[in-house]
């Protein structure tokens, strides 16, 4: 049975690789081997990933563009042009500096490197004030 983009099997996988055990000792458990574990593992991390690509696209749907993040710009810098170019809107950001910081490193970790971005990043803005990374 699956449960939403995941399998079963999936799930238990990633439960148990959650809890520090290793892809042998799964398949031991599991009654499958280490090669089966790492598929299992692998097809529910690209699950996961398309699942969060999804979201994110969706929530620009809720938003407009406000601003494009060019590469190298200081991580430190990026709350300051979001919250100038969304006062400029008329429309006040619901998050304080270090939210902002903590949510861009947590939704786009690619697009950052320590305190750099190293992808463009383009950054979305609610009517409500909420902001979205993409």
């Amino acid at each position: 049975m699956k449960t939403g983009l995941l399998t079963e099997r999936q799930i238990e996988v990633l439960r148990c690789r959650r809890q520090g055990l290793t892809q042998q000792e799964i398949g031991d458990t599991m009654g499958c081997s280490k090669a089966n574990v790492c598929t299992l593992e692998k097809s529910a991390m690209e699950n996961v990933r398309r699942a969060h690509e999804t979201l994110q696209f969706m929530h620009t749907l809720d938003g407009q563009l406000l601003c494009v993040i060019p590469i190298g710009a200081d991580l430190l810098a990026v709350p300051e042009r979001i919250f100038r170019e969304a006062n400029e809107r008329g429309v006040k950001v619901r998050h304080d500096t270090i939210d902002l910081i903590n949510r861009l490193q947590e939704t786009a970790p690619q697009h950052v490197q320590a305190r750099y971005v190293r992808d463009e990043i383009q950054v979305y803005l609610s009517d409500d004030g909420e902001i979205f990374f993409e």
